[in-house]
């Protein structure tokens, strides 16, 4: 096994990818080289960015080099870590065409000594005929099929990419027909013009249907992928490996990358970072040097950001933060918001691998946490395996006390007291509820696990999260039709909106349902109040 997994959270993973010259972790990102002229000497980069990992394109060294004999990609690039080398598909993606055979580009690779080699795949162009695009598809598989007898007992990691574009149930039937191949890696192919337009929704249903169908002891790069701003949302959905020239790129157009965005130099008065670029320049500094100068320092900068971004999402993937991340960098732009919106269709594959605890409580901050891994899995664990263990005849439903766990707080202890004392033997044939946002319905016996007594959420709530809330109670109510329900009523919105919720459902099932409306929730006149609703 050429990948270990060493943590995760969410569908992200911290790993260990073992190949030839050495092992890296991921996620990691690979800038891209020029094999013939590099704006930062790759040297450096390991030494100072720490990139043990880089991508250079085969194709474009055979093209300008030829069959020297001795040509090694390593000595090549004076470069003693990783090297991965791209066949030149991205080249018929752009020009049509390129001057080699598949057989000849693999044994190229095997020659120069390649770490991780890709096949001569057919990426899928964008705004192209469906027709166009299962050709792509197809024409990959036939070719992948084609190689497995040229990297049979080969030392070097291949990539088998996938295809299909926008078209999913492509990406699934090649996903998953790649993924029964003898490849060690795989990549997600042609998402660079959905990135360029933004179209982070769409990428999200990529690469999710991708990883649905691909054996998922095997690492998925990205390919293409050079923005900081969206590498928390791709490793999130199970994105290992990044590859870009971007961090050059935007530097040969001064343009100045941040984890937020991009910004225009000519529009910089400071330097927003600390990385060593920015913290030995000033903003009319970099304008004023020559534009070579200028245009390496800002691939620096850019280059850092990229490496940093990637740190910090390793360390939330072992906090078990990744999701707050993602939420944090959903802010850079719209469409990332509308991307993060759009995982509450993926919740599911979110809490499957997700693991249930990592040692610390959960925010939610508005209607986009609610879909966190944390409350998908107490909804499903609510539903499916809590059970009581005598059938109560009565459900109390109680606004949540002011600390947590809430079966501890001390004004609910006098109210469990009081009623106790007061009702003798009915005390027992009562469920007690507590109502809290975003999980509806917390049981009496719930109340110390994770995550009940472990989060916080901004208030006031907004609407989203209300209706989110509510939705939850009415499906507990659903599964649990006790024969009365009395509700402890306080003067917050989500306590009127569940009142009516529990009279639809009295009405709808039969039960009986009693509000019990206080101005002090808490006090003795209101627990004398509760008593007498009860004995009615």
């Amino acid at each position: 096994m050429a990948f270990e997994l060493k943590d995760r959270d969410l569908l992200g993973r911290i790993g260990k990818l073992t190949t030839k010259s050495g092992e890296i972790e991921t996620p990691a990102f690979m800038p891209v080289i020029n094999p013939v002229n590099q704006m930062i000497p790759p040297k450096v980069m390991k030494k100072n960015f720490g990139c043990n990992i880089l991508i250079t394109n085969s194709y474009l060294i055979r093209k300008n080099l030829g069959e020297l004999p001795d040509l090694q990609v390593h000595k090549l690039l004076d470069y003693d870590g990783v090297i991965a080398t791209d066949s030149g598909a991205y080249q018929i993606l752009v020009y049509g065409n390129i001057e080699v055979t598949q057989d000849e580009i693999i044994q190229y690779q095997k020659k120069i000594g390649s770490d991780i080699g890709v096949i001569l795949d057919i990426p899928t162009g964008w705004d192209v005929p469906r027709s166009q695009v299962e050709w792509t598809v197809n024409e990959t598989l036939r070719r992948a099929e084609e190689a497995i007898p040229l990297i049979a007992d080969d030392k070097t990691l291949w990539i088998g990419p996938v295809q299909g574009g926008k078209h999913l149930d492509l990406v699934a039937k090649s996903a998953k027909s790649i993924g029964s191949m003898p490849f060690q890696i795989h990549a997600l192919g042609s998402p660079t013009e959905v990135m360029e337009r933004y179209m982070f929704t769409v990428l999200v249903d990529m690469i999710v249907v991708a990883k649905r169908n691909l054996p998922p002891d095997r690492p998925l790069h990205l390919f293409g992928a050079g923005h900081p701003m969206m590498f928390s949302l791709a490793v999130a959905l199970g994105c290992d490996l990044f590859d870009s020239a971007s961090y050059a790129l935007y530097a040969k157009d001064n343009r100045y990358l941040t984890n937020q965005g991009t910004l225009k130099l000519e529009n910089l008065l400071y330097l927003p970072c600390s990385c060593p670029v920015c913290m030995s320049h000033t903003a009319q500094e970099l304008k004023d040097e020559t534009r070579s100068m200028r245009e390496r320092h800002l691939a620096e900068h850019n280059l850092y950001v990229c490496m940093s971004e990637i740190t910090t999402i390793k360390q939330a993937i072992y906090d078990g933060s990744l999701w707050d991340l993602v939420e944090r960098r959903s802010r850079a732009h719209p469409s990332m918001t509308s991307a993060l919106k759009r995982l509450r269709e993926y919740r599911d594959d979110l809490e499957k691998s997700s693991p249930s605890f990592k040692g610390h409580g959960v925010f939610y901050y508005d209607y986009h946490s609610v879909y966190r891994p944390e409350a998908t899995r107490y909804m499903k664990q609510l539903y499916q395996n809590y059970s009581e263990t005598n059938r109560k005849e009565t459900l109390l439903l109680i606004t949540e006390p002011f600390t947590k766990p809430f079966n501890w707080d001390a004004q609910f202890r006098k109210l469990r007291d009081f009623l106790s004392r007061e009702l003798g033997d009915k005390f027992v044939n009562f469920q007690i509820c507590f109502i809290a946002a975003p999980y509806g319905c917390i049981p009496l016996e719930l109340s110390e696990t994770y995550p009940l007594s472990q989060y916080d959420i901004a208030e006031p709530l907004d609407n989203e999260t209300l209706s989110f809330t509510v939705d939850n109670i009415l499906d507990y109510l659903s599964k649990n039709r006790y024969q009365r329900i009395i509700q402890l009523l306080g003067d917050g919105k989500l306590d009127n909106m569940t009142e009516s919720v529990c009279m639809e459902d009295s009405i709808k099932w039969g039960s009986k349902f009693f509000s019990v409306w206080v101005k002090e929730l808490w006090s003795e006149d209101t627990f004398k109040t509760l008593v007498a609703t009860i004995n009615m």
